[in-house]
């Protein structure tokens, strides 16, 4: 099966979400995020959905990744050359797309910079193996609550 999922890759499209996308996003960013931050608790994650919901899927200039039949694998949010959101579904991670997401990135933006819990060490892992550097770290995440970032920059 993870096979054929890799050899899928080079059918993703990549196109920009439509406020028809946000529903079917919020759910793949809940299934994401409740498979990859342990560190939340589920009263963390549902007190997290408003910020997504009605601030990142609506603020940020958000790409989704489709899998062969036009299903949404993962998407990304971007505020000019920092990425402030790249979720793929659990089901579909390790199989490439989020460094599709992360290509198409840089081909429209250049160089980036991407914040990431430092409880999450997978991310920061997959970030580090695809040439971004640690540049800073802050004790609270970007609305003060105890999850530490850390800041990170293309080399």
């Amino acid at each position: 099966m993870h096979r054929n999922n890799q050899q899928m890759i080079t059918k993703y499209l990549i196109r920009s979400a439509t406020p028809e996308d946000h529903g079917p996003l919020l759910a793949l960013w809940l299934r994401s995020v409740r498979a990859s931050h342990a560190f939340l608790s589920d009263a963390d994650i549902e007190a997290l959905v408003p910020a997504v919901r009605d601030g990142a899927l609506v603020a940020l200039e958000v790409w989704v990744l489709l899998g062969e039949d036009g299903t949404p694998l993962g998407f990304m949010g971007l505020d000019g050359p920092k990425l402030e959101a790249l979720f793929i579904d659990p089901d579909h991670a390790g199989n490439g797309g989020g460094s599709r997401l992360l290509a198409h990135a840089r081909a429209l933006k250049g160089a980036l910079a991407v914040d990431v819990n430092e409880q999450n060490p997978a991310a920061l892992a997959f970030y580090l193996a695809r040439g971004f550097v640690v540049t800073g770290r802050s004790e609270t995440d970007g609305d003060g609550r105890p999850f530490p970032l850390l800041h990170l920059r293309e080399a």
